[in-house]
């Protein structure tokens, strides 16, 4: 029998897992070189909040580029700083080693899967919807109130949490801040106590989207507004959603339903992305001071 595998973990296998699961992390990566270096350019490292994979070299220079990577990652208010920077290092100077090169490293923060897609109903538009909503970098909660309704193969899927939920109020109650809804169970009674308990979480939900008809909407409206719901809050609901031109397959309305989130869970967490600004790539072909 071989020996069991005991090596750590690669940084390219370690950026693949990270992306995968939606995990927070940064890839560090050698650009520039001059002068003696413990790394060629070229060379990587994946860093987390409490791991690292593969190796810059060791020593000083190293471990600063974890710090740096970890302040990244930690964010000044607690949020993430996604995005490209530059790393210069003057391995006797800021690093105080021996070998006295000098080093550029570009830093790139992934905030992992933060934007939270809940979807009510494991019926044929909600299956629809977890598959194509798979390969998307959001994490899905799929709820369901009856028992043994998922499929299997959702057992194991990455960023997908399937949830047994036979009380609506306790399903929505345990949704993280700014969770984007889409109600579409088996039952209307279901789908309007879902909706109601939705409503009263009103800051942890981003938007709310109801399947169905503008009938079942209007019966369903004049019955929240009895329970205590502003018009200026009902508004915010979209029904009917997965607008497919005629379509009614489940997996047009799915595709039409996702095609309607995406503007709304990308846009308002997408910042500037433009990359690096261009004095910063251009001084990485200018020879470093010594």
């Amino acid at each position: 029998m071989a020996p069991e595998d005991t090596r750590p973990e690669s940084w390219h296998a370690a950026l693949h897992r990270l992306q995968r699961e939606g995990l927070p992390h940064a890839l560090a990566t050698l650009v520039t070189s001059a002068g003696a270096t413990p790394r060629e350019p070229g060379a990587r490292m994946v860093i987390t909040t409490d791991s690292a994979y593969d190796t810059l070299g060791g020593g000083t220079f190293e471990y600063q580029v974890i710090e740096a990577a970890r302040a990244r990652l930690a964010g000044a208010n607690g949020n993430t700083e996604s995005g490209m920077s530059l790393e210069a290092f003057s391995l006797g100077g800021r690093s105080g080693q021996c070998c006295g090169g000098f080093v550029n490293v570009l830093l790139e923060v992934f905030p992992g899967s933060a934007p939270t897609l809940a979807i009510f109903g494991a019926g044929h538009v909600g299956t629809e919807l977890v598959r194509l909503a798979a390969p998307l970098p959001w994490r899905l909660r799929w709820h369901d109130s009856r028992e043994g309704i998922f499929p299997d193969w959702a057992a194991n899927q990455p960023r997908l949490a399937c949830r047994h939920a036979p009380d609506p109020a306790a399903a929505v109650a345990e949704l993280p801040t700014g969770t984007h809804a889409l109600v579409l169970t088996h039952d209307h009674a279901e789908d309007r106590a879902l909706v109601d308990a939705l409503l009263r979480r009103s800051k942890a939900c981003a938007s709310l989207g109801l399947i169905g008809s503008r009938s079942k909407w209007a019966s369903f409206r004049s019955r929240l507004v009895e329970a205590g719901h502003s018009d200026a809050a009902l508004d915010q609901v979209r029904c009917p959603i997965g607008n497919s031109g005629g379509d009614k397959t489940p997996y047009a309305i799915a595709l039409a339903t996702i095609a309607e989130l995406l503007p709304m869970v990308e846009g308002a967490k997408r910042t500037d992305q433009r990359g690096l600004a261009p004095d910063e790539l251009r001084a990485l072909f200018r020879e470093p001071a010594t």
